[in-house]
């Protein structure tokens, strides 16, 4: 029978030869799920054999990562914001760069609007909730609020209800499209609205890596360009962003909107913030460098 130290150096070794690159580290990830035990502890007994059904399992698993298939789809989870997240092919794997948008909102003290409001819950939506990550952590990050989460898929919204139920969250859930959230949802009684919207465009699919093109959902990821086609750098891949900031005008004066956009498309956020009721109260920079997250305050 193989051994601990036997897989992990077979794993290892493909994983290296990826075109790629996926971290040789994810061998200890697949092979633990496989085993059922932590990483340290495949470290510290690396000499231990392994069943035969379990080595062809570790295999299968180590084969379908080659593929591109993303590890976080492989073991069925994700870490964000320290805490577990299911997740699987209908929703985006949850990034760390998405944890400053997390963190954006919940400096943000709610709610900003008149003393009717403040014996009420402060309500939050969550446009694309996904996977719920977003705002099943801002409901336990802050239990006073009142999570609301919306997307256009039904598989989606399945996962965001699973997760919301696993960690104990109370997290309303409703079917809408993120270009026409008005006939969905009453904007105006918000008190914060946070995003991350599709900001890819499709052109630049050949640039990215296998993991994302062929297992994520499209509809997560790419959008088109904000206006006409172009050379503007800007534009591309802002036609998410750009409806949300212009439907965003129906939330009341002082309510805040917290939205992830993509590379160089901060910009064309401050435009179109300069030309609506909007002041860009902050702009946060990702791991990267970046300018990832901007905070906008609806005047």
């Amino acid at each position: 029978m193989p051994t601990v130290r036997t897989l992990l150096d077979e794993a290892k070794a493909a994983l290296r030869a990826a075109p790629f690159r996926p971290p040789a580290r994810e061998a200890h990830l697949l092979l633990g799920r496989v085993l059922g035990v932590p990483e340290g502890r495949l470290l510290a007994r690396d000499d231990l054999p392994v069943q035969p059904a379990q080595a062809a399992a570790f295999r299968a698993l180590v084969a379908r990562r080659l593929t591109g298939e993303p590890v976080a789809y492989l073991v069925g989870e994700r870490e964000f914001y320290g805490r577990s997240f299911v997740v699987d092919p209908r929703v985006l794997v949850p990034r760390p760069e998405t944890e400053h948008l997390v963190e954006a909102a919940l400096a943000l003290a709610l709610p900003k609007r008149g003393p009717q409001r403040v014996r009420d819950r402060p309500r939050v939506l969550d446009v694309g909730v996904g996977s719920g990550a977003i705002a099943v952590t801002l409901a336990l990050e802050r239990p006073g609020w009142r999570l609301i989460g919306s997307d256009l898929s039904l598989g989606a919204l399945a996962v965001a209800r699973n997760n919301a139920r696993r960690l104990g969250v109370d997290l309303a859930l409703l079917r809408a499209d993120l270009f026409e959230l008005s006939r969905s949802v009453d904007l105006g009684a918000l008190d914060l609205m946070v995003s991350n919207p599709p900001y890819i465009d499709p052109t630049e699919a050949l640039e990215l890596s296998p993991e994302v093109t062929r297992f994520e959902p499209s509809l997560s990821l790419f959008a088109g360009p904000d206006g006409p086609d172009g050379p503007d750098s800007r534009r591309r891949g802002a036609a998410a962003v750009a409806a949300l900031i212009r439907q965003g005008e129906a939330l009341a004066s002082g309510v805040a909107m917290v939205l992830e956009v993509g590379h160089e498309q901060m910009p064309r956020v401050r435009e179109l913030a300069e030309a609506g009721p909007w002041t860009v109260e902050r702009v946060v920079t990702d791991y990267s460098g970046v300018e990832r997250v901007a905070v906008l305050r609806r005047r």
